[in-house]
C-alpha cells in the first residue's frame, strides 16, 4: 500500500443514492511509484432513464448503457482493484460514498481504504488557484483535459493532479510541513504518511532554501529588497503620448492588431489638462474607449514628473486586479522610464503573523473550515509578498476566523518593534508612501476622508474610476450600520471567564495580579449584555413586521425595509426599543470599565494587550452606533432604516443610517481639499449632460471640466434595440400576466439566439416568479437556466457557469446590471424586464425625495429619472464588450416609448436602430437580423 494509489471517478444519474440515483460509468487509474500503471473503465446499466441534464453534461445516453453490465456484475472487479491502496478522488466523499452505498445495497462489504481528496489537497497546496473544479484546476496547472465529465478521462486528470500536488508538497519547507502535520487529524484526507515522510526527509536535509525565512516558528516567503529609482523626466507630455499612441509608437509595437483610437488619446489629454490647471474633471468614457490605459498614462507621467503621488481608486477588487495584473505590466513595456505602483487596502485585508501564530498555538478545538483555513494560510505564507487575503479563496467561515488574525487586530505603532517590521499592512503603507501611483478602493478612500486623511499617504490628485459609485460609498462611511451578527460575534469573541474564550486566555496569561478584575461581576454583566442584544434585535424584528403588515412589498434583495425617524410608528413599542437600546449601552459601558484596569498590568503579553485594546474599541463602537441610531435624531439631515430578512431568523436585523444629501459633505471634505480629482465611468451623463452627476457629487461647477469620449464600436450595425408594444400593463394589477409575457418572450428569443441570454430584473420577486414559470415551460434538454439567488454560487461563479454551458439563460438582478463582462458569442441578447427605477418606498429614496421637495425641486426629475437612466445604461452596456460582438437589447417595458420621459433613456445610449412593434413582429425581425 505504501506507494499504490487508485484514482476513482464515477458518473452518476444524480447526486444522491438515497434518491435511487445510480452509477452509469466508472473510471479507475492506478498509480504505483508515481507512475500510472493500469486503467479500468466501464459503463454500468442504472436500470432507470438517465436525466437529460446528466446526458447534456456527460454525453452519456440511455443507448450507451442499455447493454452495459449492472453494478453487481462488476462490483468484485472494482473492489479488487482498490485492495491494499489509497483511494483518491476529486471530492472523495461523493465518489467513495456513492460506491459504498451501491456495494452495501448489493450485499458487498463497504470499502475502508485510506483516502485522499484532491479538492481538499489542492485547496491547501494551491491556495491561490482561481477555482477547485477539476476542469479549471487542470487549466491552472496546465494539465490537458480533453473530455470533462467522462469517468476515465477525469480519473486520468485527477491522477496527474495528484502527482502535481505531491511535487508541490515536496517543495514546502520543514516548518510548514510540521504545522500541517499538527492539523492533519482534522482534515478529510489521510495525509499523515505523506507529511511524516516529508518531515523526516527535511529534518535530515542540510540544504537551506533561500526562498523562505522563519518567523515565530512559521515559514514565510523571504522579502525581496526593493530599489526605488527616481528619474527626472524632460520630455513634453505631447511627445510622450506621440511615442505611445501614434503610428510606429509603443502601442503598435507591443499589441497585436493595434488600431489607434482617437478617444483614448483625447481622454489622456483631458486628464493631463485637468492636472495642469488644477481643476476637477468628469469624463464619461463609453465601452471600448480603453479608459483605464487612457487615465493611467497621464497619471504616471504627472506623478513621475512632479514627484508627487497620485491615487487611483476603483469600486471593485476585480478592477484593482486588472490594473495590477494587466494594465500596469503593459505600461511598463510602453514607457521608457521606471515608475512605482503600490496597492493599499484597509487593515482588515492583511494577515497579522503574530495573531495567526497565536491562533495556531492556542486555538486547538476548531471546526473543519477553520482547520482547512489554517492549512491554506500556512502554504500561502510561503508564497505571498503582500499578505493580502484577497489573493486566496477561503471557505465561508474561514473569513470569520481571518478577521481575528488580520492586521485590524494589530495595535503596532512602534517602528522599532519586530511586529512592526513583519507587519504586511505596515509594509503596504510604506510601499504606498514611496510609490508614484497608489491604487486603492472607494471604501478606503472614503474611510480616509472621514478620518481626516490619516490612512492613505498624502495626495492632491486622484482618479476615481467607476465614479458613479462614489456617492453611495461615501454615504455608507458618513453613516452608521449595526446588525445582530456583528454585535453577537463581538461579544462571543470576548467571552466569559468560565468559557474557553479570549478573556479566559487573557486572565490566564496576565500573571497572578488579578485582584484588579471582578470576574463574578463580569460574567453577570456579560450575560445581561448578551441577552439584551438578543432581545433588542428580536424586538426590532417584530416591530418591523407589525409596522409593515399592510405593506408587504420586498426590496430586490428579499428584505423588508422600514424607515424610522426617531419616534417610530407605534410610540409605546418604540419607547420600549429606546429603553432596551439605552440599557444595552449601559451594560457595554460597564464591561469596558471592568476591562480598563487590565490595561495597567505590566506583565501582560504584548499580543494579549493589543487584543484587549481592540476588544475595548469594539465595545465602544457598538455603543457609539447604538447611540447614533436610537438616541440621536436629526431627520432633516439623516435617514435611518431597519432591514429584516423576511424569512430568516427572528433576530436577522440590519440597522443603517446615511446622510440625506452627500453633495455638501463631498464638496467640503473632498473636492475643496484636493487640487484635481478626475471622475470617470462609462455612465455619468443623462442625454449628454453631466449636470445630474455634478449636483449629486457636489462638484464645484467653476472648477469642473467635462468630456464625453465616444465608443469606437459601430453600435448602428452591432446592436438592435427592440421594444414590444403589446405586453400587459403591470400597473393594472396584472403582474402575473406580465411575468408570463416576459417568460414567453425569453423562451421565444432563446430559440432565436440558442440561449446566450442575460435577463435583467429590477426585483428579486419578479425574477423568482419568472424562473419557476420558465422551469415549467422550458425544454430542459436544450437550455440551462441559471438564476441569481436560486442557483448556488457567487456572481462570478454564475457567470462562469453561464459561459461553460451552451444554450444557457442567466437571470439576474441588482449586481448583474453592471460589472459582468461576457464578450463574444457567449452573449447574444440582453433582455431588460422593467426600466430600473428605484422602488419609491426605499428608505433612502424616500428621504432624498422629501429633501428635494423641501427645496422646491421635483424628486422624479432630479433623482428617480437620472438614477434609472444611468442604471439602464449599465444594463445596456452588458451586451457589447468588443468590436466583434453583436446582439439585441430587448426591453419589455413599453414606457421607454410611451411615457414622456422614455426619450431620456433612448437618448442616453449610443444611437442604435429601434423597433417598437408587436412581439411577433419583433421576433420575426430578430430572427432575420441574426
Amino acid at each position: 500500500m505504501e506507494n499504490r494509489y487508485v484514482v476513482l471517478d464515477l458518473e452518476t444519474t444524480g447526486h444522491s443514492p438515497a434518491n435511487a440515483d445510480k452509477i452509469i460509468e466508472a473510471g479507475i487509474v492506478v498509480i504505483e511509484d508515481d507512475v500510472i500503471t493500469e486503467e479500468f473503465s466501464t459503463f454500468l446499466n442504472p436500470s432507470r432513464p438517465i436525466p437529460p441534464f446528466i446526458s447534456n453534461l456527460t454525453g452519456i445516453t440511455d443507448d450507451d448503457v442499455r447493454h452495459a453490465p449492472v453494478f453487481q456484475n462488476k462490483a468484485s472487479e472494482l473492489t479488487a482493484l482498490l485492495e491494499n491502496s489509497w483511494l483518491i478522488a476529486h471530492n472523495v466523499t461523493f465518489d467513495l460514498g456513492f460506491l459504498n452505498e451501491e456495494l452495501a445495497s448489493h450485499g458487498f462489504s463497504r470499502l475502508e481504504n485510506q483516502v485522499i481528496d484532491t479538492v481538499e489537497l489542492a485547496r491547501i497546496l494551491y491556495p491561490q488557484a482561481p477555482s477547485y473544479k477539476l476542469e479549471q484546476l487542470a487549466g491552472y496547472l496546465q494539465i490537458e483535459h480533453e473530455a470533462p465529465h467522462r469517468a476515465l478521462m477525469d480519473a486520468y486528470v485527477t491522477a496527474e493532479l495528484f502527482l502535481e500536488l505531491k511535487n508541490k508538497l515536496h517543495s514546502l519547507p520543514y516548518e510548514t510541513i510540521a504545522h500541517l502535520l499538527e492539523l492533519e487529524k482534522g482534515l478529510n484526507s489521510d495525509l499523515y504518511s505523506l507529511l511524516q515522510q516529508q518531515k523526516q526527509k527535511l529534518a535530515f536535509s542540510v540544504y537551506e532554501d533561500e526562498r523562505f525565512e522563519t518567523y515565530r516558528g512559521m515559514a514565510v516567503r523571504k522579502r525581496a529588497n526593493e530599489k526605488q529609482e527616481k528619474l527626472l523626466l524632460d520630455t513634453s507630455f505631447g511627445h510622450f503620448l506621440d511615442t505611445i499612441y501614434e503610428t510606429g509608437g509603443a502601442m503598435q509595437q507591443h499589441m497585436n492588431h493595434y488600431e489607434r483610437r482617437d478617444g483614448q488619446r483625447d481622454m489622456s489629454e483631458t486628464v493631463y489638462d485637468a492636472f495642469q490647471s488644477q481643476n476637477h474633471a468628469l469624463i464619461e468614457a463609453e465601452t471600448g474607449t480603453g479608459k483605464t490605459l487612457a487615465y493611467l498614462l497621464p497619471s504616471i507621467y504627472e506623478a513621475v514628473k512632479s514627484r508627487k503621488r497620485i491615487v487611483i481608486s476603483t469600486y471593485t477588487t476585480q478592477l484593482q486586479s486588472q490594473l495590477l495584473d494587466d494594465e500596469i505590466p503593459l505600461i511598463r513595456h510602453l514607457v521608457q522610464f521606471p515608475f512605482h505602483v503600490a496597492l493599499l487596502k484597509g487593515k482588515q485585508h492583511y494577515i497579522s503573523l503574530e495573531k495567526f501564530e497565536r491562533a495556531l498555538t492556542f486555538e486547538q478545538e476548531d471546526n473543519y473550515d477553520i482547520i482547512l483555513t489554517k492549512a491554506m494560510i500556512l502554504v500561502w505564507l510561503t508564497e505571498t509578498e503582500t499578505g493580502d487575503i484577497d489573493e486566496i479563496q477561503l471557505p465561508s467561515s474561514g473569513y470569520i476566523f481571518f478577521r481575528k488574525v488580520s492586521s485590524d487586530m494589530e495595535d503596532t505603532t512602534d517602528p522599532s518593534s519586530p511586529e512592526f517590521a513583519r507587519s504586511y499592512y505596515q509594509r503596504a503603507r510604506k510601499k504606498a508612501q514611496q510609490a508614484d501611483i497608489v491604487i486603492t478602493n472607494h471604501a478606503l478612500l472614503c474611510t480616509d476622508m472621514v478620518n481626516d486623511y490619516q490612512l492613505l499617504p498624502a495626495y492632491k490628485k486622484a482618479i476615481i474610476d467607476e465614479a458613479h459609485h462614489l456617492e453611495e460609498t461615501a454615504a455608507k462611511h458618513y453613516g452608521a450600520s449595526l446588525d445582530y451578527v456583528f454585535a453577537q460575534n463581538m461579544l462571543s469573541q470576548i467571552g466569559m471567564t468560565s468559557e474557553n474564550s479570549w478573556l479566559s486566555r487573557l486572565l490566564g496569561g496576565a500573571s497572578n495580579n488579578l485582584d484588579v478584575f471582578a470576574a463574578g461581576k463580569w460574567d453577570d454583566l456579560f450575560t445581561k449584555a448578551r441577552h439584551e442584544t438578543d432581545d433588542l434585535f428580536r424586538m426590532l424584528f417584530q416591530y418591523v413586521l407589525d409596522q409593515r403588515q399592510k405593506d408587504k412589498s420586498l426590496s430586490d434583495i428579499g428584505r423588508i425595509q422600514y424607515r424610522f425617524d426617531g419616534d417610530g410608528g407605534d410610540a409605546d413599542q418604540w419607547n420600549t426599543v429606546i429603553e432596551m437600546a439605552t440599557r444595552l449601552t449601559y451594560y457595554l459601558r460597564d464591561l469596558i470599565h471592568l476591562l480598563s484596569p487590565l490595561t495597567q498590568l505590566e506583565t501582560m503579553d504584548t499580543g494579549l494587550a493589543e487584543e484587549l485594546n481592540k476588544n475595548m474599541e469594539d465595545l465602544q463602537t457598538v455603543i457609539d452606533r447604538l447611540e447614533h441610531l436610537f438616541l440621536s435624531n436629526d431627520a432633516s439631515k439623516e435617514v435611518k432604516w431597519i432591514e429584516i430578512e423576511a424569512y430568516g431568523a427572528r433576530n436577522a436585523v440590519y440597522l443603517y443610517s446615511e446622510p440625506v444629501a452627500m453633495a455638501p459633505l463631498l464638496r467640503e471634505d473632498f473636492f475643496q481639499q484636493k487640487e484635481s480629482i478626475i471622475l470617470t465611468s462609462a455612465t455619468l451623463t443623462m442625454r449628454d449632460s453631466f449636470t445630474f452627476m455634478q449636483n449629486r457629487l457636489g462638484l464645484p461647477e467653476e472648477k469642473a471640466l467635462t468630456a464625453k469620449i465616444k465608443s469606437p464600436f459601430s453600435y448602428e450595425t452591432q446592436v438592435q434595440l427592440m421594444i414590444p408594444d403589446d405586453f400587459p400593463d403591470i400597473k393594472h394589477g396584472k403582474l402575473d400576466d406580465f411575468v408570463a409575457a416576459v417568460s414567453e418572450a425569453i423562451l421565444s428569443m432563446a430559440h432565436i439566439t440558442d440561449g446566450r441570454m442575460l435577463v435583467l430584473f429590477t426585483s428579486y420577486d419578479m425574477l423568482k416568479r419568472a424562473y419557476y414559470l420558465l422551469k415549467e415551460i422550458i425544454d430542459v434538454n436544450k437550455y440551462m437556466l441559471i438564476a441569481q439567488g436560486i442557483s448556488s454560487g457567487s456572481r462570478s461563479r454564475l457567470k462562469k457557469n453561464f459561459q461553460t454551458f451552451d444554450n444557457a439563460i442567466l437571470l439576474g438582478t441588482s449586481s448583474f446590471w453592471e460589472g459582468v463582462d461576457i464578450p463574444g458569442d457567449d452573449l447574444s441578447c440582453v433582455m431588460i424586464a422593467r426600466l430600473p427605477f428605484q422602488p419609491p418606498n426605499h428608505p433612502v429614496y424616500e428621504a432624498k425625495s422629501s429633501h428635494l421637495k423641501q427645496e422646491g425641486k421635483n424628486p422624479f426629475v432630479e433623482l428617480a429619472l437620472p438614477d434609472a437612466v444611468i442604471r439602464f445604461k449599465q444594463g445596456f452596456g452588458r451586451l457589447i464588450r468588443s468590436a466583434r460582438d453583436r446582439g439585441i437589447v430587448f426591453v419589455c417595458d413599453s414606457r421607454i416609448r410611451k411615457a414622456r420621459y422614455g426619450k431620456y433613456f433612448i437618448d442616453s445610449i449610443p444611437s442604435v436602430p429601434v423597433t417598437f412593434d408587436s412581439t411577433q413582429t419583433i421576433l420575426e425581425k430578430a430572427e432575420e437580423w441574426f
